[in-house]
């Protein structure tokens, strides 16, 4: 989908520079993707209880025993 945003630029600079993704649109994306990621993991944690969610693939995978 195409949108126009009006994005702060400074804000943008920085994204770029921290993240070293040369486009907007990749900022964004990435942006978008690790809202869309903490969000659900808010969600999951209200729902499970506490504890420690913040597993990548592969930590999970190797706790279920798939090396």
């Amino acid at each position: 989908m195409r949108y126009t945003i009006d994005l702060p630029d400074d804000l943008v600079r920085d994204a770029m520079r921290l993240t070293g993704l040369k486009t907007k649109r990749e900022v964004v994306t990435l942006a978008l993707e690790e809202l869309v990621r903490k969000r659900r993991l808010e969600r999951l944690r209200a729902r499970l209880g506490q504890g420690n969610l913040d597993l990548t693939l592969e930590e999970l995978c190797r706790m279920r025993g798939h090396d």
